[in-house]
């Protein structure tokens, strides 16, 4: 049947407060919300998705708090590791399968193109060198990648056929700020518009300011959060934003993508 472990049922514990915190937790007796729990230690460390950022549970060891070992820490952090590294390796497997199957048809795209995953990871490419990720495609929305300009993804049996879809390669970017930030894609005659969360907007904007030479996870979290104590959030919300905006932001560091210009303004205020 199972136990919910989440913090707004039993309160603070390791297992619902690495799920709240995304991040790893060790308690010890008292530092347990409930007392029934004081006698236990408890170690848990989040389980990420590596290919889109997002948290998927934790790998939890409890036990006897007499019985707390220094290793204990590092057995969950390396059960954590395995089982991202598992993950990877089967997306992997999913991206040479789709390479092998439908490579022929971006041979005979008869153009740059793309080969990419339902989540906009790229397979394979013709006539471009991309990043390893472009947005998740959509059918019939537009899609802005970095040397290929403005793209209409193509179903395919497996996988999505990425090309232009105009012969400008610049991407450009207007960034509304307000209650409901709004982004605007303009790549020669065609674009889109979008709506964005305020705090990816905050990344965009962090990401403008600091130019070519981009920021790190720690700098961006202390532009965003005022310190480095949230990285693990700054990396979950720059996947998300990479799912939207697929290859426009660029990592290693965080930097806007080559070929793309970023205009950033106050929106109206309506009301008063």
């Amino acid at each position: 049947e199972g136990a919910d472990w989440t913090e707004t049922r039993v309160g603070t514990n390791a297992i619902g407060t690495a799920l709240a915190e995304a991040a790893p937790v060790e308690l010890l007796a008292g530092e347990h919300f409930e007392q029934g729990q004081h006698p236990w230690y408890c170690t848990a460390s989040p389980v990420h998705d590596p290919r889109t950022g997002d948290l998927l549970g934790v790998i939890d060891v409890s036990g006897p708090a007499l019985t707390l070992h220094p290793a204990i820490g590092a057995l969950v952090e390396t059960g954590r590791r395995l089982a991202e590294s598992e993950l990877w390796r089967h997306h992997q497997q999913g991206l040479d399968r789709l390479r092998r199957t439908a490579e022929p048809v971006v041979a005979g795209a008869g153009g740059p193109a793309l080969l990419v995953d339902d989540d906009g990871w790229v397979a394979h490419s013709a006539g471009i060198v991309p990043g390893a990720r472009i947005a998740a495609p959509v059918e019939g929305r537009i899609l802005a990648v970095p040397g290929l300009g403005a793209c209409l993804p193509e179903r395919l049996t497996e996988g999505w056929l990425v090309r232009p879809a105009d012969t400008a390669r610049r991407v450009r970017l207007d960034l509304e700020l307000g209650h409901a930030p709004l982004l605007r894609m303009r790549s020669g005659d065609v674009g889109w518009v979008r709506t964005v969360t305020p705090r990816h907007a905050g990344i965009l904007v962090q990401l403008r300011t600091a130019g070519p030479a981009g920021l790190s996870a720690e700098a961006l979290s202390r532009a965003l959060y005022g310190d480095a104590e949230h990285l693990v959030t700054v990396r979950a919300e720059v996947s998300r934003l990479r799912r939207l905006l697929g290859a426009i932001v660029d990592t290693r560091p965080y930097r806007l993508a080559a070929g793309v210009d970023l205009s950033v303004h106050k929106g109206l205020e309506v009301g008063g």
